[in-house]
């Protein structure tokens, strides 16, 4: 049956910024496939809201609190999904994002620090549960990158540098570890989560991004959810070093940040 192919059972996963949005719908997907689940990021009482859920589906769920930014903290979640869970099967660098400024305000640290929380964290993770992946013999790795990685807007000149990197690093890694490892990324463009908390409460952005996107809608964290499940699973076996986009067909910004000229 076609749809066996996107079972995960018996498989483990890891997730980080598993407490909310893109990272909590990986874990819940996961889990309904029969993945058991290691989460982590700061605030612990999220990551146990998701825990409940993957644990209600009849899955393991490990929780570790932590931040990510920090690496040795991702060096220990390797180890501790690997020590608690038994194995580890697939891995969803999650974590990362910045804040949009204008060129003139962006300072080498401030890009340095993108670099660092979008691009260092994906690879310390990957690394570290590299080992593992391997055992495995069919490891998947998803990075989730961002439109402003291939698209071109004012006010992300670190964070769209950082996504690219990103971007291009899967597909180098993806080059170093096959055959026994995938490595694929996704893309998202305008998702509904927290993270877009201030242009959700103000109808006139919404409308605005909703009005520019072909499909004339944003995006949920479960379309990122499917196109992980998808990446990660026996459906996507014969995938790896590509970047899926996720966007609602976009091909140009859908929200005009009001940086002024120079």
């Amino acid at each position: 049956m076609i749809l066996d192919l996107f079972r995960l059972d018996g498989k483990v996963a890891v997730v980080t910024a598993g407490g909310r949005g893109i990272g909590a719908a990986c874990a819940r997907a996961f889990a309904e496939a029969g993945a058991d689940v290691a989460i982590s990021a700061r605030t612990e009482e999220q990551l146990e809201a998701v825990a409940a859920d993957v644990r209600a589906l009849g899955r393991h769920c490990l929780v570790v609190p932590a931040d990510l930014d920090d690496l040795s903290n991702l060096d220990a979640l390797a180890q501790r999904t690997a020590d608690e869970l038994g194995r580890i099967d697939i891995v969803i660098n999650n974590v990362g994002g910045s804040m949009p400024a204008p060129l003139a305000t962006t300072d080498v640290r401030a890009l340095e620090q993108a670099f660092h929380f979008n691009v260092s964290t994906a690879f310390q993770l990957t690394k570290a549960a590299l080992p593992h992946l391997v055992a495995t013999g069919n490891g998947a790795v998803v990075n989730i990158t961002s439109l402003v990685g291939r698209l071109s807007d004012r006010g992300f000149a670190a964070y769209g540098t950082a996504k690219a990197a990103l971007a291009h690093m899967t597909r180098l890694m993806a080059s170093d570890v096959a055959p026994k490892v995938r490595v694929n990324g996704i893309a998202p463009g305008s998702i509904a989560t927290s993270a877009l908390e201030m242009v959700l409460t103000m109808d006139e952005l919404r409308d605005e991004m909703v009005a520019k996107t072909p499909l004339k809608r944003l995006g949920v964290a479960d379309d990122i959810a499917a196109a992980a499940l998808y990446l990660v699973s026996d459906a996507g076996a014969f995938v790896t070093g590509k970047i899926l986009e996720v966007d609602g067909g976009l091909e140009a910004p859908n929200l005009d940040m009001h940086i002024p000229d120079f």
